[in-house]
């Protein structure tokens, strides 16, 4: 797919009905490729074209909002938002119980609480016996909270701050002036969460390389891994909850 070269866009084009109707063409294949990649973590009962509705108004979003002046390319910003109004759309479904949210964060805290104590990532017989459970029921509940862990990398909180609602490419399209008090650098932030992921253990690392970067889905991951699915996928929620735990930190160094 070739970038649309929106620099030579006025405003008013933007706008135009038609030229929307061919942008959403032209990206109807990645909204759709983008929904179903999510989808595939789903319960039955979500319906994908509920999510694909949500990712074109995303993309219409995009081209409303689009600054050529950030020195972004339009495809990436748009798979952005893409990505952002469909992970809205199932936000306001609430589909993911309170009570799966909680065990989730109780995890991630104490994630961070043995990390931080031992100066190494905490291995799943370490983190059973701090949370005062055998290792079957600490295997539960991690593959119990792998719903949660579609959200966490772009909803890295549950406060009212708008900050802990953003994802990581908000802090480069936004003004300077409307940057946190720290003014950290989107290359910055970057910078941080790689440093994170490195920090994980092996297999965790290489599940979100294969998963986020190489693109592959769970299934082909466990025919690269020699792991069943469900076993990659419990891996995959190790690794974004402790991730989460260190972005949260970050967060919160940007906030205070």
């Amino acid at each position: 797919m070739q970038d649309i070269a929106f620099p030579d866009l006025t405003e008013e084009q933007k706008l135009n009905p038609k030229v929307r109707s061919k942008v959403i063409s032209e990206f109807s294949p990645l909204i759709k490729y983008i929904a179903s990649r999510i989808a595939i973590r789903l319960p039955p009962h979500i319906d994908l074209n509920d999510l694909i509705n949500a990712g074109v108004i995303g993309l219409i979003d995009a081209i409303e909002k689009f600054d050529a002046s950030k020195q972004i390319k339009f495809k990436t910003y748009a798979e952005f938002r893409i990505r952002g109004a469909i992970l809205d759309e199932l936000r306001s479904m609430d589909w993911v119980p309170r009570s799966v949210r909680q065990k989730a964060r109780k995890v991630e805290d104490t994630y961070a609480k043995l990390e931080y104590a031992l100066g190494r990532p905490a291995s799943d017989e370490e983190v059973a016996r701090e949370m005062k459970i055998d290792i079957e029921s600490f295997h539960r509940l991690i593959s119990e909270t792998a719903s949660v862990s579609l959200l966490s990398l772009d909803d890295l909180g549950e406060d009212d701050s708008d900050m802990s609602k953003r994802n990581l490419l908000e802090y480069i399209l936004q003004d300077e002036k409307d940057w946190p008090s720290h003014r950290l650098r989107y290359a910055e932030i970057r910078e941080m969460v790689a440093k994170a992921i490195m920090t994980l253990p092996e297999k965790e690392r290489m599940v979100i390389s294969l998963y986020y970067y190489d693109e592959l889905t769970m299934k082909e991951i466990g025919h690269v891994l020699k792991f069943t699915e469900s076993r990659v996928s419990q891996i995959h929620t190790k690794a974004i909850l402790r991730l989460r735990s260190k972005m949260q930190k970050i967060f919160k160094e940007i906030r205070s």
